[in-house]
């Protein structure tokens, strides 16, 4: 027929062998950045964040994976405080717990992704002096945690469950605040793993890991498909997961804990699709808050008063319920 392409046998092996090893590295290079991404190393220094990366520099972090060593501690609580180790599935936690006179309950901290719990002693420190002891802690891989795996927000999820239930069997009421990846963990614990805190305190957690995943290529202005999917896909089974059930809005619909959302208009990682679709999906009592202006960054950094104005409101609300 005129215009019908016709292969001679020897050229389409060959173009099958071609798309056969194209498909075969497609996966390798994905494995390899999977790996890379929930496997943090000993030493050396992390890659920066997409956003802070030239273009020549985005090319070879494609090429070649992020540059992930372990989180250590960074600081210690100017209050006192015992550092006290935790039995988790994932491993041994170190935690640092600061007791407060007649507390009115403890907050349980987590952090986010390549992170550690001496971020967030400012949080702690604030709680402290609204009344409430805090439990700090380095979720496994992370910190002066056992273990060197990362798995965003899933694995996790089990080291929230332990830290809690220990803190029930001893304290009154036990709060949570987290951040990013500690606010999905926690969102699966209790959707999940049936943890039940009093109250929750969640700073932008992302929608679902494929959603994570696409915003680091988008980023970097490349196109997501397929490496975003490829990433999700083989993080997950290197970790002895489905990943693509790592889904924060579908958590949200089954917690009634009380629960503050807070999010920056600025945020490069988590979109106000996102955060819009958890608070949405959140069946219990909720209140939310947004932080014109701020990022993925803490925002008491721009929002001092706002920030702390709006956790002694919820916090006041949450506990008369």
């Amino acid at each position: 027929m005129p215009g019908k392409l016709h292969l001679k046998p020897q050229r389409r092996r060959q173009l099958l062998l071609l798309a056969a090893l194209g498909f075969f590295l497609l996966n390798a290079v994905a494995f390899f950045h999977a790996w890379r991404f929930t496997h943090f190393v000993a030493s050396g220094l992390h890659t920066d964040n997409p956003e802070q990366l030239s273009g020549p520099q985005k090319l070879w972090v494609l090429a070649t994976g992020i540059k992930n060593p372990k989180p250590v501690t960074t600081a210690r609580p100017p209050f006192a405080y015992q550092t006290i180790c935790l039995g988790s599935p994932n491993g041994r936690l170190e935690t640092w717990y600061s007791a407060v006179p007649n507390a009115r309950g403890t907050v349980a901290l987590f952090h986010g992704y390549t992170s550690s719990k001496s971020k967030l002693l400012t949080e702690a420190a604030t709680f402290r002096r609204l009344g409430y002891s805090v439990l700090l802690t380095d979720f496994a891989g992370n910190g002066g945690s056992e273990g060197n795996v990362c798995t965003v927000g899933h694995h996790e999820a089990e080291d929230v469950a332990a830290v809690v239930r220990w803190l029930q069997r001893r304290q009154g009421q036990v709060l949570i605040y987290a951040n990013s990846m500690g606010a999905v963990a926690t969102l699966r614990a209790e959707a999940e793993l049936g943890v039940r805190p009093t109250a929750n305190l969640l700073e932008c957690p992302y929608g679902s890991m494929l959603e994570t995943a696409q915003s680091r290529f988008r980023s970097m202005h490349v196109p997501s498909f397929p490496m975003a999917n490829l990433l999700v896909l083989w993080g997950g089974l290197a970790n002895n997961f489905w990943a693509f059930d790592l889904d924060a809005t579908r958590y949200a619909s089954k917690i009634k804990t009380p629960t503050l959302l807070l999010w920056g208009t600025a945020d490069p990682r988590v979109t106000r699709h996102e955060t819009d679709a958890i608070y949405a999906a959140l069946s219990g009592p909720k209140q939310r808050q947004n932080f014109p202006g701020s990022g993925h960054e803490p925002y008491w950094w721009k929002h001092k008063k706002l920030w702390e104005r709006t956790v002694t409101g919820f916090l006041g609300v949450a506990q008369t319920r």
